[in-house]
């Protein structure tokens, strides 16, 4: 099986809501790293 950013974003979804039930003051961490990295791959600088 080969791991893509389409089979990753669901878990990744899953961990950091889980993450923001332990902790919700993490939430502005979590959503600014996730718009991030979502942006960089966006405009192909990671792949």
């Amino acid at each position: 099986m080969t791991v893509t950013i389409s089979n990753l974003q669901p878990v990744i979804a899953i961990l950091a809501g889980i993450l923001i039930l332990i902790a919700p003051r993490l939430l502005n961490y979590i959503v600014a790293i996730y718009l991030i990295v979502i942006g960089v791959i966006g405009l192909g600088i990671l792949h």
